[in-house]
């Protein structure tokens, strides 16, 4: 929904207090921010290096690195990808873009040279691992990012244009793009969003049933109680929604709360209006045929050839 008056689904920002941490690693990752304004100041060749290493030095299932990245500088792509990507301007204005995708294309040309029997495009294990390993490679690169006095933010709504990014970067079939990242030296240095405490998302040996009431406490600690203001049309958004996943009695029980809270709360604002419920889980079949057209089939039962010729 492209409402520019609620308050931002990312949580409030706040100004970290003064601590002392053990090591300068501690404060960056415990002080680490998405920057989303970038300076004009332009990256350096030797800085670019330096983070792209730190990079593919992240941990990966068998040391096979199973992703690449395609790196972007070229403003005319930057501003293509902002398009797609929802209008994020800010993504124009990054000087630098990274592009992390899946890649088995590299890792079966190697097999085939080598004469090695493969089939990693077809198994959902090699799928869900290199997934992770390509992850793991952009927090490296971020972390290493803001290291050097560079900002960043990643960007998942690549997920909307896969196509598209598949076409603008020649991705052959076994490549898949994950998710981009941003990266600049910030205008000023971006505030630190409040995060759920550890209490709550460590569980001690196994899982364990946290009392809704604390539950909701927690949350109400991390979005600061936010109260989103009730309009007509962000009432019939959430209505919808809530009919289409939950039925006519459930929709009712929602806007009664609303009305009686007198605000849309957080847990609304973020299922009912921005990540609708609806909306989320459409396009699943897409998703699939957008897979398999890229070469993977992991999702389908495998039967093996038997062959493979000279």
């Amino acid at each position: 929904m492209n409402d520019n008056n609620m308050p931002s689904h990312h949580g409030p920002e706040t100004r970290s207090t003064p601590t002392e941490y053990p090591n300068l690693t501690m404060k960056l990752l415990m002080e680490r921010a998405s920057c989303r304004n970038f300076s004009e100041r332009r990256i350096d060749k030797q800085t670019i290096d330096s983070i792209l290493e730190a990079g593919i030095h992240a941990p990966t299932g068998g040391n096979l690195q199973p992703y690449s990245i395609i790196k972007i500088e070229n403003k005319e792509n930057a501003k293509k990808i902002a398009e797609l990507c929802g209008k994020q301007d800010f993504i124009a204005d990054a000087p630098l873009n990274l592009l992390f995708c899946i890649d088995w294309h590299r890792l079966q040309r190697w097999a085939e040279h080598e004469y090695a029997p493969f089939s990693a495009t077809n198994s959902f294990r090699h799928f869900w691992i290199s997934l992770q390993d390509t992850v793991i490679a952009a927090q490296n690169i971020c972390t290493a990012a803001d290291a050097m006095g560079l900002g960043s933010v990643y960007i998942g709504t690549v997920l909307e244009c896969f196509r598209e990014l598949r076409d603008m970067f020649k991705l052959p079939n076994g490549v898949f793009p994950v998710v981009l990242l941003c990266v600049g030296y910030p205008k000023n240095k971006p505030l630190i969003r409040k995060k759920l405490p550890v209490s709550i998302i460590v569980h001690d040996e196994q899982y364990r049933h946290i009392d809704e009431d604390r539950l909701a406490a927690a949350f109400n600690e991390k979005h600061q109680n936010i109260k989103v203001e009730i309009t007509d049309s962000r009432l019939k958004q959430i209505d919808e929604v809530c009919r289409k996943i939950h039925g006519k009695d459930f929709a009712d029980n929602c806007l009664a709360r609303i009305k009686e809270q007198s605000y849309i709360n957080a847990a609304q604002r973020y299922f009912g209006l921005h990540y609708a419920a609806d909306l989320m889980s459409e396009g699943n079949d897409d998703f699939i045929k957008i897979m398999k057209e890229s070469g993977f089939n992991w999702f389908e039962k495998y039967e093996p050839s038997g062959h493979r010729g000279p």
